[in-house]
């Protein structure tokens, strides 16, 4: 009893309550901050709000079984776009493309196999698209690859993240310049990264087997933007344009590579503030549909608006370089077609 009465008459009696009324506030309230944000990004970032149709249009999309891939094809095949789903995982690829044709009621999407870690592969699939298809009006290379700290080869003896997501593309757009030429005007879509801005492509060393896979990826990307770069001054009065993009940091498998414990750490960072893949899309379906972009080439583009460039991808005398390399590496033959 007596304990009871000095528990009331003593000052932590009548603050206890309040701190606590004052901590539920305070954790709302950082709840209600987190969705604001979520919700200003989702509002915020660029959207292509055109429905602009691409009835009578032949794309392909490289590595669309999720992600922004995904809703690219998704999204194109809605427009009534004739999409090819390349993919390497022809079992997923088929329930992502069923799926797909049930959301859109568009048949024309099929699954073609494409693996860019492999040269074969390439060769195989481009030798079957310029047999097979009349006309290609987009290609869109979306696919990539990352690990952090795995380092893998491929089969041809090359660093993994660098076949996936440069070289492979780089022997792909050869492979298929010529049906891209013929169906002009046409366009290629390169899915780069502003995280290019964290490596270097080491032209003394392309094929970097020894070095941090986490590091190669932020290098493939700026060799995709010094690609891109090369290639339209390359292909300046064909018809065919080239552009690339940051589609933003996405909430993709592509973060399933981070290791524990600082995967579990990224999570809510991921899950909160990160885009989804449909919003992740926007620039490449804009890029590969609207009709204002179409005799604009080289540029670079984040939320739907062109952007700036560091020095380091603007040097037109390093994208050549990055562009002969690249050609030693893909090995280009005699009756391989030249850009």
């Amino acid at each position: 009893m007596i304990v009871a009465e000095a528990w009331k008459a003593s000052y932590l009696y009548w603050v206890f309550p309040a701190l606590i009324v004052a901590t539920v506030f305070a954790i709302l309230g950082l709840i209600g901050v987190i969705f604001a944000i979520r919700l200003f990004a989702k509002y915020t970032c660029g959207r292509f709000r055109k429905t602009t149709r691409m009835d009578g249009k032949t794309v392909i999309v490289t590595g669309c079984t999720g992600g922004i891939g995904k809703e690219t094809a998704r999204d194109l095949a809605k427009r009534g776009a004739r999409v090819i789903m390349a993919c390497r995982n022809l079992e997923v690829a088929e329930k992502v493309k069923d799926e797909i044709i049930d959301s859109t009621k568009n048949t024309q999407v099929i699954v073609k196999k494409l693996d860019l870690s492999s040269f074969a592969s390439v060769r195989e699939f481009a030798a079957d698209i310029n047999k097979t298809e009349p006309k290609l009006d987009v290609l869109i290379h979306n696919a990539g690859y990352a690990d952090t700290f795995k380092k893998r080869k491929t089969v041809d003896d090359i660093e993994m993240t660098m076949e996936t997501n440069h070289y492979g593309p780089f022997l792909l757009t050869h492979l298929l310049i010529d049906l891209l030429k013929k169906s002009a005007p046409s366009r290629i879509v390169v899915v780069a990264s502003s995280l290019y801005r964290l490596a270097s492509f080491n032209i003394d060393n392309p094929n970097p087997v020894d070095t941090i896979p986490g590091y190669l990826y932020y290098a493939s990307k700026e060799a995709n933007i010094l690609f891109t770069r090369e290639l339209a001054r390359r292909l300046e009065g064909t018809g065919v344009t080239v552009n690339c993009l940051h589609p933003g940091l996405i909430e993709t498998g592509i973060w399933s590579s981070v290791p524990p414990p600082l995967n579990w750490m990224l999570f809510p960072i991921i899950k909160f503030f990160f885009k989804t893949p449909k919003q992740g899309c926007q620039t490449t379906v804009m890029l590969a549909v609207d009709e204002q972009l179409e005799k604009v080439s080289g540029k670079y583009f984040s939320d739907c608006r062109e952007s700036s460039l560091s020095s380091s991808v603007s040097n037109m005398s390093r994208a050549k370089k990055v562009w002969e390399v690249s050609e030693r590496m893909v090995k280009l033959g005699d009756d391989d077609p030249r850009i």
